[in-house]
């Protein structure tokens, strides 16, 4: 197990082939799931730092999509999507998370041909006195060995992606809560 901690409410672990992160945000359970399921919120905090998003389609049940674009300021563009899994409010969200063309057919990761294509995640919302813990578990589905590989040699990049990500989660509920 490899831990690291960034902040006061930030942290993240390789466990298992699993991306563990944990991240509490002062901010009421119901607020955050939103934020995680509803595309006017989405639109405003998800992806890279530096990226804008677009939301193509949401539609948040069971076999139901989240597709989306993000562009960077010198005009790099890349698609993405979650196919639900479960979805269960305000406590739980499991989505598979890939990367997708414009038509929402999953394709390989821009960065790399060893990027596994399908990451399940499973999302955990618990509230205590007004704040949200998530834990974020990740890991490839249907990867071959050197996916697996190439997933846990990503770590250090996934951590701090994932760490501005939810700094411009925290942002953004600051705003709306």
């Amino acid at each position: 197990m490899t831990q690291e901690k960034a902040g006061n409410n930030f942290n993240a672990t390789l466990e298992g082939g699993e991306l563990v992160l944990t991240r509490t945000f002062n901010a009421p359970r119901d607020l955050v799931f939103k934020t995680w399921t509803e595309a006017e919120h989405l639109a405003r905090w998800w992806g890279p730092t530096g990226f804008e998003l677009s939301v193509h389609t949401l539609d948040l049940r069971p076999g139901g999509i989240f597709h989306y674009s993000m562009k960077s300021a010198e005009g790099f563009e890349m698609w993405g999507k979650f196919v639900y899994h479960e979805v269960n409010s305000p406590e739980k969200l499991v989505y598979v998370n890939s990367f997708s063309d414009a038509e929402a057919n999953t394709i390989r990761a821009p960065f790399s041909e060893s990027f596994p294509l399908e990451i399940m995640n499973k999302l955990s919302f618990t509230e205590n006195e007004g704040k949200t813990t998530l834990i974020m578990r990740g890991g490839p589905i249907n990867a071959t060995e050197e996916e697996l590989k190439f997933f846990e040699g990503m770590y250090d990049s996934m951590k701090q992606g994932f760490g501005g990500t939810f700094d411009q989660l925290d942002a953004y509920l600051v705003k709306v809560v």
